[in-house]
């Protein structure tokens, strides 16, 4: 799934569509209009996943009726496999990847039969052993958030997930809170990983606006994902911490942009700098006009612009050397002139 230094952008639409296959539909477009490599959803079942006495995270509170439960929230946002269906052939038309966390073996298996490109795992399922080996078996490639964990805890998982037959697995750092505080990002951590595993790293993104996401990438991040949204005012656990339609182009842009500014790392002049040396740059110029045959002395040179003659860092070079031919008073001084 990740080519070349191209980030692979992931745009998670989540349970942001309500329970609304419509809503669903429209973020796989805005996802797509976007500039989004893939748009990505939840595959679950509220019986499989959660007690029916099972409370509710401060951020979920904060974004849902305080009455309902998690499983009564979780249930209103299930997507059917003909959901699932309808989703991927927008996403074909609409030119992104369709992606989908699986939370139960069940969930998976339908992925799996509905030609999941790769599964992605949740944070919360990061220390489910028997998931994270359930999944691998299937041999597709696996994403893994590392939210919530300790690098300990991500070496476990990653040597379930290898030791179950997965070649292809990335990791996502991640800080599990809606909205995350900025304080508490700890990118580095992501670097971190990278030596610790020698796997592909990238961000799961909860903070606030874009630069997070954006500096990500210039600390080697190959994967960023972040939320999507049609309106942070919509009600639902995630729309807050969320990005807008227009917010996730802008985003989508930067990376674009940063990612081209990389480069090969190789310290040369770039090409768009060429004509700007010779300008910018001094040379040894005749302070007064030289006759042949004198030689070159701190009486009659000096280093200005431009920059296209002798080097001021070789003015050393010159002194005592012989002028063959007159050089007036302002000319640059160059190799040809003496001997």
């Amino acid at each position: 799934m990740i080519a070349g230094d191209r980030t692979f952008v992931i745009a998670e639409a989540g349970v942001n569509h309500n329970g609304s296959v419509d809503i669903a539909r429209r973020l796989v477009e805005e996802a797509g209009r976007a500039g989004a490599d893939c748009v990505k959803f939840q595959s679950f079942s509220a019986d499989r996943l959660v007690s029916c006495r099972a409370g509710k995270a401060p951020y979920q509170r904060r974004g849902a009726a305080d009455a309902e439960t998690q499983y009564d929230m979780l249930r209103t946002l299930e997507l059917s496999e003909d959901d699932h269906r309808s989703l991927i052939e927008i996403s074909r038309d609409n030119g992104v990847q369709f992606l989908s966390s699986p939370f139960d073996e069940q969930s998976a298996d339908m992925l799996d039969r509905l030609g999941a490109a790769a599964f992605k795992v949740p944070s919360g399922e990061l220390t489910n052993h028997g998931f994270l080996r359930y999944l691998a078996e299937k041999g597709r490639p696996l994403i893994l958030s590392t939210g919530m964990s300790t690098l300990a805890e991500v070496a476990e998982a990653v040597d379930v997930i290898l030791g179950a037959g997965t070649r292809e697995l990335s990791l996502l750092h991640c800080v599990t809170e809606y909205p995350a505080p900025f304080a508490e990002i700890n990118l580095r951590a992501m670097r971190t990983m990278a030596v610790a595993f020698g796997l592909p790293v990238g961000y799961s993104d909860h903070t606030p606006g874009t630069e997070v996401a954006v500096a990500a990438v210039a600390l080697g991040a190959r994967i960023i994902e972040k939320h999507l949204t049609l309106g942070r005012d919509m009600e639902g656990p995630d729309h807050a911490a969320s990005l807008e339609p227009r917010e996730l182009a802008e985003m989508v842009r930067a990376i674009r942009n940063v990612e081209a500014a990389l480069g090969d790392g190789v310290k040369a002049p770039a090409p768009c700098e060429a004509s700007n040396i010779g300008v910018a740059r001094k040379s040894l110029v005749a302070e007064r006009d030289i006759v042949a045959g004198e030689r070159i002395g701190p009486g009659n040179v000096v280093v200005k612009r431009p920059g296209h003659g002798i080097r001021p860092a070789d003015l050393e070079k010159v002194m005592g050397l012989i002028v063959t031919a007159d050089i007036k008073a302002g000319n640059v001084i160059t190799w040809k002139d003496l001997k």
